[in-house]
C-alpha cells in the first residue's frame, strides 16, 4: 500500500508546499502521542540544518509536540548522525531531524528517529499516516500537562567528543592539511572544530550559512569548489559533506575525486587488518562498482548488494549482524559506532589509515581501478513499459552482450518519472553501446504510448 507522507528517508518536499507549519504540527503530534509508553516524563529532541525554512518547522513541531504533553530539547544546526546518537544518549523517545539532505534550501524534510536511535520502520510510519488523517484535537493534553521546550547548549561539544573517541586516544591528526567543505550546512561548527581539536590543520570552506546557499556549489554533490581550494592550498586532503552531514566525499592531495566505493575499501581491509569486522564482508546496494565487488572477494571477503538507499543496507547489516556498509554515492554506516550514514566518522576512520601508513591520500584511497560505469535516465509515461516485449527483448539482449563480466541494472527511480539505465564492464565502448540500445528500446515505446 502507498504511503502519503513518507518516502525512503523520512517525509520532504518544498518547504511551504509539502512541508507546511501545518504538515509539521501535525506529524509532532501524532509521533508524540504514538511514543508516550510507560508513565516517565516523555521528551523528544529536535535538530535541523541551515535552511531558512528550518525555523518555522521547528517551531510548528514544538508545537505539536508540547500539545501533546512532550518536551521538547531544541538542539539547533547539527548533523543527522548526531541526533541519532544524541536521542540515545539523552533517554529521548523520539528524535528529529529537519533537514532535506543534499537537496537546494528550497526543500525540507522530517527525518525521525526512536529511542534506540535507528531511523523508524515503515511500520511505524504508517502508524503515524493514519494519526495524521484523524482530528487529534480531542487527544491534546490539558493545560498542566502540556510539554516544555528547552534549547540545549551543550548538545555540539557532546557530538564533538563521539566523533573523537571513535578513533584511537594516542591517534593525532597533526600534521595533516586538511580543507573541509560543510555545504554551508549542519556541520558548519561541529566539523571544524573536531578535526582541529584532534590536531589538524583545517582549512574551511561552506561554514557561512544564510538560509539559502546549503549545498549551492560546495558540499559532497559539488566538489569543484573542494578540489579548487585542495589544489589551491597544497593540502593533504579534501573532506565534503553534504547538507546534514550523513554522506562524505574526499579528495586526494592530487585533487583526484575518492567516491563512497573506495572508501569502504580503505576501512574494509583497514578493519579486517585490525579484526574489527564482525562478519567478513560489508553491505552496499546495487550501483556499487564491479570494481568494488572485485576488491573484496580478493581480500577473502564477500559482498552483500541491497536495493538503492542507504536504509535498505542498514536493515541488511542489522540483520545478519554486518558491521560495515554504505552507498556508492558516500553514505557509509559503521554500526560500531553510529546508526545511520556518518560523514564525519567515516572520514576520521580513513584519516586513521593514512595516519598509521604514512602515506599519502592517493595512494591509501584509490584501491582499485573501478570499471566503466555508464549511467542513463528515460523519461517514461507508464511504468508497464518495462514490461514490453521489444523493451525486454533488448534487455535480454543487452545482457547476453556484456556477458558474466558486467552488469545491467534497470530501475524506475523513487522520486522522478525516469527510468535508470546502469550498464558496466570491462569494454567501456560495450558498455555505452548496450547502454544506448536499451534507452533507445525505452524511449521508442514511451514516445509510442505518449502518441496514443
Amino acid at each position: 500500500m502507498g504511503r502519503r507522507y513518507f518516502g525512503t528517508d523520512g517525509i520532504r518536499g518544498r518547504a511551504n508546499g509539502v512541508i507546511t507549519p501545518d504538515l509539521a504540527m501535525k506529524v509532532g503530534q501524532a509521533t508524540g502521542l504514538l511514543f508516550q509508553r510507560g508513565s516517565h516524563r516523555h521528551r523528544v529532541v529536535i535538530g535541523k540544518d541551515t535552511r531558512l525554512s528550518g525555523y518555522m518547522i521547528e517551531n510548528a513541531m514544538v508545537a505539536g509536540f508540547t500539545s501533546v504533553g512532550m518536551d521538547v530539547m531544541l538542539l539547533g544546526p547539527m548533523p543527522t548522525p548526531a541526533i541519532a546518537m544524541l536521542t540515545r544518549s539523552m533517554r529521548a523517545d523520539i528524535g528529529v531531524m529537519i533537514s532535506a539532505s543534499h537537496n537546494a534550501y528550497e526543500d525540507n524534510g522530517i527525518k525521525l528517529f526512536g529511542p534506540d536511535g535507528y531511523k523508524l520502520s515503515d511500520e511505524v510510519e504508517r502508524e503515524i499516516e493514519t494519526l495524521l488523517d484523524e482530528d487529534l484535537g480531542r487527544r491534546l493534553s490539558k493545560s498542566p500537562a502540556l510539554g516544555r521546550a528547552t534549547r540545549v547548549d551543550s548538545a555540539q561539544a557532546r557530538y564533538i567528543e563521539f566523533a573523537k573517541r571513535t578513533l584511537p586516544r594516542h591517534l593525532s591528526l597533526e600534521g595533516l592539511r586538511i580543507v573541509l567543505d560543510c555545504a554551508n550546512g549542519a556541520a558548519y561548527k561541529v566539523a571544524p572544530e573536531a578535526l582541529w581539536e584532534l590536531g589538524a590543520e583545517v582549512f574551511s570552506i561552506g561554514v557561512s550559512p544564510d538560509g539559502f546557499n546549503i549545498n549551492n556549489n560546495v558540499g559532497s554533490t559539488s566538489p569543484e569548489a573542494l578540489v579548487a581550494k585542495v589544489r589551491e592550498m597544497r593540502a593533504d586532503v579534501g573532506i565534503a559533506l553534504d547538507g546534514d552531514a550523513d554522506r562524505l566525499l574526499i579528495v586526494d592531495e592530487k585533487g583526484d575525486i575518492v567516491d563512497g566505493d573506495q572508501l569502504m575499501a580503505v576501512i574494509a581491509q583497514s578493519w579486517l587488518e585490525d579484526g574489527r569486522l564482525s562478519k567478513p564482508g560489508l553491505v552496499t546496494t546495487v550501483m556499487s562498482n564491479l570494481g568494488l565487488e572485485r576488491y573484496i572477494e580478493g581480500l577473502g571477503l564477500s559482498m552483500v548488494r541491497t536495493a538503492v538507499g542507504d536504509r535498505y543496507v542498514l536493515e541488511h547489516m542489522r540483520e545478519h549482524g554486518f558491521n560495515v556498509g554504505g552507498e556508492q554515492s558516500g553514505h557509509i554506516i559503521l554500526s560500531d559506532h553510529s546508526t545511520t550514514g556518518d560523514g564525519l566518522v567515516a572520514a576520521l576512520q580513513v584519516l586513521a589509515v593514512v595516519k598509521r601508513r604514512d602515506r599519502s591520500v592517493s595512494e591509501v584511497c584509490h584501491r582499485f581501478e573501478p570499471l566503466p560505469q555508464v549511467l542513463k535516465n528515460v523519461r517514461f509515461v507508464d511504468r508497464r513499459t518495462l514490461a514490453q516485449e521489444d523493451v525486454i527483448r533488448a534487455i535480454d539482449g543487452a545482457r547476453e552482450r556484456l556477458g558474466g563480466d558486467g552488469r545491467l541494472l534497470i530501475r524506475p527511480s523513487g522520486t522522478e518519472p525516469v527510468i535508470r539505465v546502469m550498464g558496466e564492464g570491462d569494454d567501456r565502448l560495450l558498455v555505452e553501446t548496450v547502454v544506448d540500445d536499451v534507452c533507445a528500446a525505452l524511449s521508442a515505446h514511451s514516445a509510442a504510448m505518449a502518441a496514443e
